[in-house]
């Protein structure tokens, strides 16, 4: 596997990982890849040792900045998500999910109120090769309806916005509730 391979597999792991590519490659082309690919810097070599210690310590930096704005627990309705814990709470009682599952609950849940598009949905959580597997994205939403709703054939909390994405909305708020809200 190559370094851009390699880079695009550990980003569909985690966005909170830093990425350095250190290469010999110095190209326009193949840096423009590897930032597309999800790398955070890109080095060539030789490299100056003290020049990557200070590249590493921005790209650490920027992960903990990023960490310190985001909310740990995230609340609507009957559901708590406790990021930190990786716990999906519904009315007191742990549900079950998947690693994806999670991350899609937990990027629609930041973005309450807001609707996300299925490429963003599909690049955040799955990579930023993905963006036009609807498949994927409709089969993940309808399991976590089902974990989730109470009625998952009229969902109160993911909401489709046809042609476009999903909207995750607060049935306690009555400003962010969907008015389409149809399932799949």
């Amino acid at each position: 596997m190559g370094g851009v391979q390699a880079c695009r597999e550990i980003r569909a792991q985690s966005q909170k990982i830093g990425i350095v590519m250190v290469t010999v490659r110095d190209g326009e082309s193949e840096m423009v890849r590897a930032l597309e690919a999800g790398a955070d810097d890109y080095i060539t070599k030789p490299i100056r040792f003290r020049e990557l210690v200070a590249r590493l310590r921005a790209v650490v930096r920027r992960l903990h900045i990023d960490d310190a704005n985001e909310p740990t627990l995230l609340q609507a309705g009957d559901l708590e998500l406790d990021i930190n814990r990786r716990l999906l709470c519904r009315q007191g009682e742990v549900v079950h999910l998947t690693p994806t599952e999670f991350e899609l609950l937990a990027l629609l849940m930041r973005n309450q109120g807001t609707p996300v598009t299925h490429t963003k949905l599909l690049r955040s959580v799955w990579g930023p090769e993905y963006g036009t597997e609807l498949d994927y994205l409709r089969s993940f939403v309808k399991a976590l309806r089902q974990k989730i709703e109470k009625d998952p054939a009229k969902p109160k909390y993911i909401v489709t916005e046809p042609w476009l994405g999903y909207r995750f909305c607060n049935p306690l708020d009555r400003y962010s509730t969907g008015s389409q809200a149809a399932s799949l």
